[in-house]
Formats: structure tokens, C-alpha cells, sequence
């Protein structure tokens, strides 16, 4: 991690935090407590497939017995298809849900407890004895976004699954263009999305001054693969979240005499 020593600290008195402004946050309190202006703005956004895209994979939902669902978007656009397409999934459809949460979210389109429904913990490999179970009789369906289910298609493919995967929303970066004359003392990143973002709105970003937080390994390499200084990081040691990191910053660039 690269850092701006002691000498080169300076006041922060801006951030701009790459997502959607919550209704309540920590930042909140790190902006009362500091005296700064902490902004938010979604840096990518997901734009649905339209049904004629979805039209070349030449399948109907109704032709697989058991969905894989990844994420709340999946779950979002499978059913806004189905809803196009006036299909009606059968009671019979078995549901794989990578997390409880996903499960839950599920309750929205679903009457729950008529259903069949399967869920992990975070992760595929949570739900290989679920899906070993299923794997005879079972034809299971994909949802995903342009960026793909690595893990997962990597598990139905090493284990000879019957499935189809196809893309029904898009993640793409936001526009940015009314930022242009608008600058941050810090910017804060939670996924390589957010860094592709930035530069797709500003193909000649420079850092300069600007501190940079990254959160987890991926967005940390992605801001090294940019060449650019990750003077904030998070998970570390004693500091999971991302307001802890950067209040530990605040403490040293803020309240120096």
C-alpha cells in the first residue's frame, strides 16, 4: 500500500464515496465529526437486456426446471423476461440462491413457502451437496450480467451440469461528465468497476493530490494497475470498514497541528 508519508499529509475537506447515497451511514457522523463534505454518487448502474437481446439465446425460462440466482439484479431481470415473454414459472422450479439474502429477496416475486428453494452461505461451493442431489434430473438456468458468473460456471462446467447462462443486464459506468470541473481531496472505491468508471468518464484523470481508498483486493489492484497511490485501504487488520480506514486517516490529517 502506498501512502503519503506524515510530512505530506494534508487536510482532507472533500470525499466523494462511488455509491448511491444511503438514507443512513457512518458518514454521516464522519462528516458532522470532522467538519468535511462527503458527497455520494453511483459511479456504475445496470441497465437491463431488452427482450430482443435476449430473444438470440433462442430459450424460454419455462424450458429449465431450476435457477441459479447470484444477486438481486438476476432476480430482478429473470422475472421482468418472464413478464415479457408471459411465462409463468412452474410451482415445480427449484430455486439455487448463492446467499440467504438473495433467498429472501426472492419472497418478492415468489410465494415462498410453495416453492422449492435453495440457498449457501456467500458462496457456490456452500451449495455443491444441494446441487449434486439435483444433478440428474435438473436443467438449470443462468441469469447473469455482461461480467459473467465466473466461480459458478467454472462449478457446472467441472462438474458436467445441463445448463444454458445468459446475460440479462448490463453493469456499465455512469455518466460522469458534470464532475468534469468538480474536484475531491479523496475518492472512495469499493470495486474495479468504480476505478473502469472514472477513467471511462475521464480518460486523462491524473491523482496528483487526490487521496485514493480502495476496498478489497480486486479494487486495490485495479487502482495499482492504473498506476495510482492507494493512500487508504480497507479490510486491514483491526480496521474491516471503510469509514474506520478512513477515519484513521482523518485523525492524522485532520487534527495534526
Amino acid at each position: 500500500m502506498s501512502e503519503l508519508t506524515t510530512g505530506q499529509l494534508k487536510p482532507v475537506g472533500s470525499i466523494l464515496i462511488s455509491q448511491p447515497k444511503p438514507q443512513r451511514s457512518p458518514y454521516f457522523d464522519l462528516a458532522e465529526k470532522y467538519g468535511i463534505k462527503i458527497d455520494f454518487r453511483q459511479f456504475i448502474q445496470v441497465e437491463p437486456v431488452s427482450f430482443k437481446e435476449f430473444r438470440k439465446y433462442r430459450v424460454s425460462p419455462s424450458d429449465f426446471s431450476a435457477i441459479i440466482f447470484t444477486s438481486r439484479n438476476s432476480i430482478e431481470h429473470f422475472f421482468r423476461i418472464c413478464e415479457e415473454m408471459r411465462v409463468k414459472m412452474p410451482q415445480e422450479t427449484k430455486y439455487f440462491c448463492i446467499s440467504e439474502a438473495i433467498a429472501l429477496y426472492l419472497q418478492k416475486f415468489i410465494v415462498y413457502r410453495k416453492r422449492k428453494v435453495f440457498f449457501g452461505k456467500r458462496s457456490i461451493l456452500d451449495m455443491k451437496d444441494s446441487f449434486m442431489k439435483h444433478k440428474k434430473n435438473e436443467k438449470f438456468f443462468l441469469p447473469c450480467s455482461n461480467l459473467g458468473a465466473k466461480r459458478v460456471v467454472a462449478f457446472l462446467k467441472d462438474n458436467e451440469f445441463d445448463y444454458q447462462e445468459a446475460v440479462l443486464y448490463k453493469t456499465v459506468a455512469s455518466d460522469l461528465s458534470d464532475l468534469e470541473n468538480i474536484t475531491y481531496d479523496m475518492l472512495v472505491f469499493f470495486s474495479p468497476l468504480g476505478i473502469h468508471s472514472l477513467y471511462e468518464n475521464f480518460p486523462t484523470f491524473l491523482q496528483k493530490e487526490t487521496r485514493i481508498a480502495a476496498f478489497g483486493k480486486s479494487t486495490c489492484k485495479a487502482v495499482t494497475d492504473r498506476e495510482l497511490n492507494i493512500n487508504i485501504q480497507a479490510p486491514m487488520p483491526n480496521v474491516p470498514s471503510m469509514t474506520m480506514a478512513i477515519e484513521n486517516y482523518l485523525k492524522e490529517s485532520n487534527t495534526r497541528k
